[in-house]
C-alpha cells in the first residue's frame, strides 16, 4: 500500500516542472511583446518628430525671412511690404494644412475624418491632401525663390512614377537643403538636380555663399571656386538631416551632406528604387 501511495506522489509531481515551463514561456512571449511594442512606440515618435520638423523648420523659416523683409520696406515701398507680409500668411496657411494633415492621421475623429484643428481651417470632413512629393518641386521653388534665394532645377533621366515612401523622403530632402540654404546662404544660390538613374534615383542640392577661405561667393557650379571640402556638416545642421538619413536608410540608401570649402553647402541622396 505503502509503495502504492508512494509511486502515485511521484506521478503527480511531475505537472509542477511543466507548469513551471509553460508559465516562463508565457512570460518571455509577454515581455517578447512588450518590447517590440515599445520600439513601435518609439519609432513613431521618431517618425512623428522628423514630419514636424520638415513641416515647422521649412515653412517658419519663410515666415521669419519674409516678415523681415516686411519690416525692412514697411516705410518706404509699402507695396513690397504687403507682398512679403502675403507670403508670411501663405507660409502659415501651409503650414497649418500640413500640421492638419499629419494630426488628422494621429488623431481622426469618430467618424472617420480628421478633427477641426481651430479657426481659420478648412471645413470639418474636407479630403486630406497627400503628403508632398517631387511633383510639387515647382511650388517649393517658387517659394523658396520668392524668399529670396534663387533657385534653378535640372531633371535628367527618364521621369517614372515612384513609391510614395521614396517620392516623399526626395522632396523633404530637397525642402531641408533649400531651407538650410535660404536660413544660411546670406545672398546665394541654389540648384537641385533630380536624376533617374535605372534602379535608382540620385538628388543633388548644391548651394553658394561666402567662401570660408577668401569671404567670397563662387558659382553654384564652383567654376573658378575651391574643391569641395571632405569634411560633413551632418550633426551641426541639428535633427533636419538626421532624420533624412534615417528616412534615406530605410529604403536602403545613402545621403551625404558636406560644406563646399568655396561656400555654401551640397547635399547628395541616392535612393534605390528596385528593393522590394
Amino acid at each position: 500500500m505503502r509503495g502504492r501511495l508512494g509511486t502515485g506522489r511521484g506521478a503527480g509531481a511531475h505537472p509542477a516542472p511543466l507548469a513551471g515551463a509553460a508559465g516562463e514561456r508565457g512570460w518571455l512571449l509577454e515581455r517578447e511583446r512588450e518590447s517590440a511594442a515599445e520600439a513601435a512606440i518609439a519609432a513613431e515618435r521618431d517618425r512623428i518628430a522628423r514630419e514636424l520638423h520638415d513641416i515647422v523648420s521649412h515653412n517658419v523659416s519663410l515666415m521669419v525671412v519674409q516678415a523681415s523683409a516686411a519690416r525692412e520696406v514697411l516705410g518706404t515701398m509699402p507695396d513690397e511690404a504687403a507682398t512679403a507680409l502675403r507670403a508670411v500668411e501663405d507660409a502659415g496657411r501651409g503650414a497649418m494644412t500640413e500640421l492638419r494633415h499629419l494630426l488628422g492621421l494621429l488623431a481622426p475623429a469618430p467618424d472617420g475624418t480628421d478633427g477641426d484643428p481651430g479657426p481659420g481651417a478648412r471645413a470639418v470632413g474636407a479630403p486630406l491632401a497627400p503628403q508632398p512629393g517631387l511633383d510639387r518641386l515647382g511650388p517649393l521653388v517658387d517659394r523658396i525663390s520668392f524668399a529670396g534665394l534663387p533657385v534653378e532645377v535640372h531633371v535628367s533621366g527618364e521621369p517614372c512614377p515612384l513609391p510614395q515612401g521614396v517620392d516623399v523622403t526626395a522632396y523633404r530632402i530637397i525642402q531641408e537643403a533649400l531651407t538650410n540654404a535660404l536660413r544660411h546662404g546670406d545672398g546665394g544660390k541654389a540648384q537641385v538636380t533630380v536624376r533617374y538613374a535605372g534602379h535608382a534615383l540620385r538628388v543633388e542640392i548644391l548651394s553658394t555663399g561666402p567662401s570660408v577661405l577668401t569671404g567670397t561667393a563662387p558659382s553654384v557650379t564652383g567654376g573658378g571656386s575651391a574643391p569641395p571640402a571632405s569634411r560633413p556638416y551632418g550633426e551641426g545642421t541639428g535633427r533636419g538631416l538626421l532624420g533624412l538619413r534615417e528616412r534615406v536608410a530605410v529604403y536602403g540608401g545613402e545621403l551625404d551632406a558636406r560644406r563646399r570649402l568655396g561656400g555654401g553647402f551640397r547635399v547628395r541622396a541616392r535612393i534605390p528604387l528596385d528593393r522590394p
